[in-house]
C-alpha cells in the first residue's frame, strides 16, 4: 500500500509493529510546505464533515506546523489577529 502525504503519530513505529517495513522519505522544506498545504485541506475537511475538538485539533497542528516552518512569529500574528479582530 502507498500513502504519498505526510504521517505523524509514529506511523511507521506502528506499521513496523504490523510486521511490515514502511518506507519514508524525509522532504526538503519547499515539499514539505506543499504537503502541509495539502493536509491543511484534508484535516479542513474533516473537521467540516465532523466538527469536534479532535477534529480541530488535527487542524491546529497542522498550522502549527506551517508556523514553524515558515519561522512566523507568535507576537506579531497575535497583534495581526488583534488588529483583525478591532476592524471587523
Amino acid at each position: 500500500m502507498k500513502y504519498n502525504k505526510l504521517v505523524r503519530d509514529k506511523v511507521p513505529e506502528i506499521i513496523e509493529k504490523n510486521n511490515q517495513k514502511p518506507k519514508v522519505h524525509i522532504a526538503k522544506t519547499e515539499e514539505y510546505l506543499k504537503k502541509l498545504n495539502e493536509k491543511l485541506v484534508e484535516e479542513s475537511r474533516e473537521f467540516m464533515e465532523n466538527p469536534n475538538e479532535e477534529e480541530l485539533v488535527d487542524v491546529l497542528e497542522v498550522i502549527d506546523c506551517i508556523k514553524k516552518v515558515k519561522n512566523y512569529d507568535e507576537e506579531k500574528i497575535g497583534n495581526l489577529r488583534k488588529k483583525k479582530f478591532e476592524e471587523k
